[in-house]
């Protein structure tokens, strides 16, 4: 195809994709029936992870759970069944050692089978300064946040691709593309996270396995423990997130087959912002939205995954 009928075709679909999305701000998309679906949550056992394995199990799906505490996701089951969930299978698993991945991956897939949708949510942050954080706590930042994705993808994208079905979520965050001072080692895990999740996306529809769709989420701060302490500058423009809000949010834009979800709404706009704005403006921009002070005073959980 020449520069011009290709030029010519992108302009037409761009518009057809805008009237389109103008079209479903009044059109709700349709939601997919997951039903019968195994849905693994890393992280299962608290925060997010919990919350998201209620929603799953009302929509009757099988869960798999994981995560280092084990009484945490004997609760989340407990809640899970109560919530409607047609199976619940939990494994401990520490999602940063690669072997254990694979090793209860493999059990999962024996015991359980193929894994349908999966939902990388476990995460851990330091809070501290880029020079005060001992390197073994950067690298296990990197490792729970973002090399985890990895392996998790290693094990059950095959099976997705092989049947052209399957759901890949993301659970990472607005430090995945907006640097806040004080979370160096969170920021490049996020970024990570951000980054491997949409170009294996793009993999999958180079290749035309378009069954197997992405979405990756992308929250501010949320009110689970997990960033205790810090304040938001301001809280109408950047509120801190309320959990439940956010598990409702995520599968409704799983089931929408949304590709990114960026909470609050406000988001959407700063990172556009970001993008445009000259470089000396966006530092401006980031220290009025308090890039700068927000982790003045976090306090935290110690080291956890979530």
């Amino acid at each position: 195809m020449n520069f011009f009928l290709e030029t010519i075709q992108v302009i037409l679909l761009s518009i057809w994709y805008n009237v389109e999305s103008f079209w479903h701000l009044f059109v709700p998309m349709k939601k997919k029936n997951i039903a019968g679906e195994v849905v693994l949550i890393t992280g299962a056992g608290s925060g997010i992870g919990r919350l998201m394995a209620q929603e799953f199990a009302a929509l009757g799906t099988v869960l798999v759970l994981w995560d280092i505490n084990q009484e945490g996701m004997k609760e989340t089951a407990r809640l899970a069944k109560q919530s409607g969930a047609s199976r619940v299978h939990y494994y401990l698993c520490d999602c940063s050692d690669k072997n254990e991945v694979y090793r209860v991956a493999d059990q999962v897939k024996r015991e359980v089978g193929d894994v349908d949708i999966l939902v990388n949510n476990a995460g851990i942050v330091t809070g501290k300064k880029f020079m005060d954080a001992p390197d073994s706590l950067i690298e296990k930042t990197l490792e729970v946040n973002s090399m985890a994705h990895f392996w998790t993808y290693k094990a059950f994208l095959p099976a997705m691709i092989a049947n052209n079905h399957g759901h890949l979520v993301s659970i990472a965050s607005t430090a995945g593309f907006i640097g806040v001072n004080g979370l160096a080692d969170y920021c490049a895990s996020k970024f990570a996270a951000v980054g491997f999740a949409e170009s294996v996306g793009l993999e999958l529809l180079a290749t035309g396995k378009d069954g197997v769709k992405t979405t990756i989420v992308c929250p501010y701060f949320i009110n689970t423990g997990m960033f205790d302490g810090c304040q938001t500058k301001w809280p109408t423009l950047l509120p801190i997130l309320n959990p439940e809000y956010v598990a409702k949010k995520i599968i409704h834009a799983v089931l929408t087959d949304q590709v990114f979800l960026l909470m609050p709404r406000s988001m959407y706009l700063i990172a556009a912002l970001k993008n445009i704005l000259p470089m000396k403006q966006g530092i401006l921009l980031g220290q009025y939205l308090g890039a700068f002070s927000l982790m003045d005073t976090f306090k935290g959980r110690s080291q956890k995954q979530e």
